[in-house]
């Protein structure tokens, strides 16, 4: 049989997998369930490239490094953007198949959770929900592999310690800034990369913060499916940087 469209990216499956719970079904629910299995597709993607990028800086590769976090940011900007089609959907029509969800609820997205641990992120509930992760979090992080990089431009920098058992699993240092300020004035290319890394920080911040205000205006302070907290676990996890040494490094120039 020849590949075609149809059977290469496997389309009448993946048109078959949109299930809606709603009993009748309800309209919006089609976009409720498009909407976030798109994000899953995204987090699959970012979580691939990422796997790339990290062999990229081990090995020294600056430009192959920059290419594959530019693809990354663009991609953030596409999650970003979807939460303005979730928007289109008005409180009332998110309850009309809201209970019908049970205890589904995004926190239980075990990709998202994969690229928070990749990112140096650590808190118990991502065990609690998923506890294959557990071996996950002994793996290098993409803060390791920055660092290997920057062993590779020539510079002396220790392994970042893992001290935090809650929160990002790192402490900035000054030791590291004044590496960082060095590499800022005087070599360009890693400072690019680095401003790039900086661009990333702040659009998953970006996303988070819509993300909090999205729900907030769709369900307001109640919990959320799945016996979370809602709106008020979101917000404890805006503005936490994941690369704060290159934030606080801004105050030096």
């Amino acid at each position: 049989m020849n590949l075609t469209y149809l059977s290469y990216l496997k389309i009448p499956e993946l048109l078959e997998l949109q299930k809606l719970q709603s009993q009748p079904e309800e309209h919006d629910e089609m976009l409720f369930i498009v909407i976030h299995q798109t994000y899953e597709l995204w987090f699959k993607q970012i979580l691939h490239e990422f796997g790339r990028m990290q062999a990229e800086l081990r090995a020294g590769r600056t430009w192959n490094a920059v290419k594959t976090l530019r693809r990354i940011l663009t991609i953030m900007k596409t999650l970003v953007g979807q939460i303005d089609i979730l928007e289109t959907m008005t409180p009332l029509q998110f309850l009309s198949f809201r209970n019908f969800l049970q205890d589904s609820s995004g926190f239980q997205s075990r990709q998202f959770r994969e690229l928070e641990i990749l990112l140096g992120l650590r808190y118990t509930s991502m065990t609690t929900v998923h506890p294959e992760l557990t071996a996950k979090l002994d793996e290098p992080i993409l803060w390791d592999a920055f660092i290997a990089y920057l062993r590779t431009q020539g510079y002396e920098v220790a392994d970042a310690v893992r001290e935090n058992k809650h929160g990002l699993v790192f402490s900035a240092t000054d030791a590291m800034q004044q590496t960082l300020i060095h590499v800022m004035n005087h070599n360009p290319e890693a400072s690019i990369l680095c401003e790039l890394m900086v661009d990333f920080d702040e659009g998953l911040q970006e996303w988070r913060y819509r993300h909090v205000k999205m729900v907030e205006r769709t369900i307001g302070t109640k919990p959320g499916t799945g016996g979370s907290d809602g709106v008020e676990y979101l917000k404890r996890t805006l503005f936490h940087p994941v690369f704060p040494d290159l934030w606080q490094i801004r105050t030096s120039f």
